[in-house]
């Protein structure tokens, strides 16, 4: 019996011209956490809230594996969190995840994501954004998607402006024991689906519905 019947998201496939998203095989996940112990941004610098990339390589690739497991085991319709490796040709670059609380009522999500340093500055993680908006705005009739990015991350909010998002306000956050301003950005439906800058295929949705609460 295929995994599928009893976990249908293994079968979700978002593709764009250059990437396939989907959950890893367990060869695929090995391959991210080595990647993330390659190391994601300059150590001069701290993109992220949770400073997970703060600790030795080896630390930080157990961490992947156990965030991707823990993300598996602790799914909910009502709260989920869809974490899928990007591919290129076959090989592992990055991450992407969207997830959302109360999707049915709110129809809003969130979007992370992160690129290993070979392959960043190629517009690739455009196309990884891209394709989870498709699947939340074209799929799952979502209204809004949410993200940020402190003011030191130039690479992030280039990438929401080519996809339509709009300012929404500051956070202020306490990252490696300082002060840091997270910008908070929002995309509503009107605006991507004027933007749409990438072409996205999606496969294997309709057994996932109820997975995310939705009929």
């Amino acid at each position: 019996m295929p995994l599928t019947t009893h976990w249908p998201l293994a079968g979700l496939r978002l593709t764009t011209p250059r990437l396939e998203l989907r959950l890893p095989h367990p060869e695929e996940l090995a391959a991210l956490a080595s990647l993330a112990a390659e190391g994601v941004h300059e150590p001069a610098v701290q993109p992220f809230t949770v400073a997970w990339t703060d600790v030795p390589p080896d630390q930080r690739a157990r961490d992947v594996l156990q965030y991707h497991w823990r993300r598996w085991g602790d799914w909910r319709p009502e709260n989920w969190e869809l974490n899928l490796v990007a591919l290129r040709d076959g090989v592992v670059v990055g991450t992407q995840g969207i997830g959302a609380r109360d999707f049915p009522v709110r129809r809003e999500v969130n979007t992370g994501s992160w690129l290993g340093r070979a392959h960043q500055g190629q517009g690739l993680g455009t196309e990884m954004r891209a394709a989870v908006f498709h699947l939340a705005f074209a799929g799952l009739g979502a209204q809004h998607a949410v993200s940020g990015a402190y003011t030191d991350n130039a690479a992030s909010p280039a990438v929401s402006r080519k996809l339509g998002y709009r300012e929404d306000g500051i956070e202020r956050h306490a990252v490696r024991g300082r002060p840091a301003v997270l910008r908070r950005l929002r995309l509503t439906a009107e605006p991507w689906q004027r933007h749409q800058p990438v072409p996205v295929e999606m496969a294997g949705l309709p057994a996932c519905l109820p997975w995310f609460g939705l009929a």
